[in-house]
């Protein structure tokens, strides 16, 4: 199995740097860890700001780009398929589109947030 991020323009990989963290970006960053590191799932993440060809080689990426512009960011992609887009989700989605089994004692976060393109690590929307 093979998950896909697709991130805004941050101006770090995973957007968890910096004064100001937005703790959607900080939940899911342990969450993909999570999958990568404890559950064996490849999990790879694009950066507009740092690896923009990654979303001109990707057919998903580019159409959803084309679509919606950077409100599909954050994209996701299962094994190449779209299964999230706008939003990041919560650790439970990432387990079941992953075909990982999530523990009972998880406690769920709160819902996923939206991402706007403001904020993130530069903490003004744009890379820095």
């Amino acid at each position: 199995m093979k998950l896909e991020v697709f991130d805004t323009a941050m101006c770090c990989s995973t957007g968890v740097c910096g004064p100001s963290v937005p703790p959607a970006l900080a939940r899911f960053a342990g969450d993909l860890e999570w999958l990568a590191g404890h559950q064996g799932v490849e999990v790879t993440r694009h950066n507009l700001a740092h690896d923009p060809q990654a979303f001109v080689a990707c057919e998903p990426a580019r159409a959803a780009l084309a679509q919606r512009g950077e409100r599909a960011l954050p994209l996701i992609l299962a094994d190449g398929l779209q299964v999230s887009s706008g939003r990041y989700p919560y650790r439970s989605e990432l387990a079941g589109w992953a075909g990982v089994p999530i523990p009972r004692r998880v406690v769920r976060s709160p819902a996923p947030l939206p991402m706007s393109g403001a904020g993130g690590c530069c903490g003004g929307g744009g890379p820095c």
